[in-house]
């Protein structure tokens, strides 16, 4: 018995779809359908055909891009093309790329089997011999290219850099300074702790809590007056430094450079001072608190 010839017909109507279905399957041929050009090339790769229908208009792969990667990979296979919507410059294109022939629709009957016939015949004419299929390129998804990165975080990326290369040993001068206030704060802790079990000095500790409050008072009120023109200056100098920047980036980039040791030795001068209020709190909280009830 002889082997039915397996036609693909490639169309997103199905209508169009059936048509050929109905026609070629009482005529020994096996019908198989694709809606799409990307399905199409996936059962090229997947099995052997003899003759490929596909309409010219399509979502996604049209028609013409069908057949120009088919006649690619497996010239042997002909390709008929099917349209609606005919121009001298797809007709132009599709010959180029070897299509056996064109249907313009409207379709009949006859049409459609005739040219199943004739486009076999002249395939067995050629005595092309059989060799095994090569796969067709699939549908590649378009590659987005990464967006350049900002001429301004670039330019961040360096600035950052050399702040913090010219700091670097302001940062190291300041954790030497700052570890024998360290060690002193944890003794004290625990000294604290050992001092918060017994009632009598949790009401020494709260005296003396007092007593430094109330002779520290007018020291961090005279500090607080002393610290706020600064503060306000800092807080105008940023302000305008955002606007200068906006306009200026390559100033404000200098600026920030010159500035960025009198900022490392700031905090260097007042780190000290900030670690050793910090642990005087946290020494004073566990001092004043209470044991927990056996």
């Amino acid at each position: 018995m002889e082997a039915l010839k397996k036609v693909l017909i490639v169309d997103d109507d199905p209508v169009v779809s059936s048509s050929f279905d109905r026609v070629l399957s009482g005529k020994g041929y096996a019908v198989i359908k694709a809606a799409s050009g990307a399905e199409a090339l996936e059962k090229l790769n997947a099995e052997h055909y003899d003759l490929v229908y596909t309409d010219i208009r399509m979502p996604g792969m049209s028609g013409i891009e069908v057949a120009e990667r088919v006649k690619a990979s497996q010239p042997w296979l002909p390709v008929v093309i099917v349209t609606g919507f005919g121009s001298e410059e797809n007709e132009a294109r599709a010959t180029a790329a070897g299509v056996s022939a064109f249907l313009h629709k409207p379709l009949s009957p006859e049409m459609i089997e005739d040219s199943a016939a004739e486009a076999l015949r002249a395939t067995e004419a050629k005595e092309t011999p059989v060799v095994a299929p090569a796969p067709v390129a699939p549908v590649a998804e378009p590659a987005v290219a990464p967006a350049p990165a900002p001429e301004g975080r670039k330019s961040r990326g360096f600035l950052t850099n050399v702040v913090l290369f010219l700091a670097s040993p302001f940062i190291g001068l300041g954790y030497l300074l700052a570890l024998p206030f360290v060690g002193f704060g944890m003794i004290a802790m625990l000294v604290g702790k050992a001092l918060a079990a017994n009632p009598k000095a949790q009401r020494v500790g709260r005296t003396a809590k007092n007593a430094t409050l109330f002779v520290l008072s007018p020291f961090i009120g005279l500090a607080y007056i002393l610290a706020f023109p600064f503060v306000g200056l800092a807080l105008i100098a940023k302000v305008v430094g955002k606007a200068i920047g906006a306009k200026y980036p390559k100033v404000a980039g200098a600026a920030k450079l010159v500035v960025a040791p009198f900022i490392g030795l700031a905090f260097i001068i007042a780190l000290p001072f900030v670690g050793l209020v910090a642990i005087a709190r946290m020494a004073i909280k566990v001092a004043l608190k209470k044991p927990a009830a056996a």
